[in-house]
């Protein structure tokens, strides 16, 4: 058996630890791709149908039945938007793949929330994603019928209801 002079196994020395910090540093990349590989989503809702040029509308998005359609706690993401014609967008992001139904509220007193009279009727304008029958005989919509899947780029249209349904 030979012994390596001192200069070449310190060179030898210095290509094994090269190695180990190249394999360290490609593994490290690999698995921070691996941990952060969920995809970043966008959710576009279309609100039409607006009668107001004043107020804002204001956005709630729900990830489950729980408070849906009128809580004001137990949503995903909010946010309100100026009213500035007859149709406004509000952009959501970051939201997790997964299943959402959206309620918005032409809200014209500054409140944030859906008002009613008396017998529990709106008296300010209102709209649920997938635009379900709200009426007297039906009550008020239930997740499932106003849930969507939410993927990479997903828009929804609500047309905004200022009476029940008949």
């Amino acid at each position: 058996m030979s012994k390596l002079p001192l200069f070449e196994y310190k060179i030898m020395l210095k290509i094994s630890q090269v190695s180990y910090f190249l394999l360290a540093s490609l593994l490290s990349i690999s698995f921070a791709k691996t941990v952060n590989a969920e995809p970043a989503t966008k959710l576009s809702v279309v609100v039409n149908g607006i009668r107001h040029q004043k107020g804002e509308i204001c956005f709630r998005v729900f990830g489950g039945e729980k408070g849906f359609p009128t809580s004001n706690t137990s949503e995903v993401k909010s946010g309100c938007a100026k009213i500035t014609g007859t149709s406004v967008t509000k952009e959501f992001s970051g939201l997790k793949p997964g299943t959402y139904a959206v309620a918005v509220v032409d809200d014209q007193n500054g409140d944030r929330k859906l008002n009613k009279d008396f017998f529990g009727i709106p008296t300010e304008g209102f709209g649920i994603s997938k635009n379900p029958t709200v009426s007297i005989q039906t009550g008020t919509p239930k997740f499932r019928d106003a849930s969507f899947v939410v993927n990479k780029n997903t828009t929804v249209n609500i047309i905004m209801k200022y009476s029940l349904d008949s």
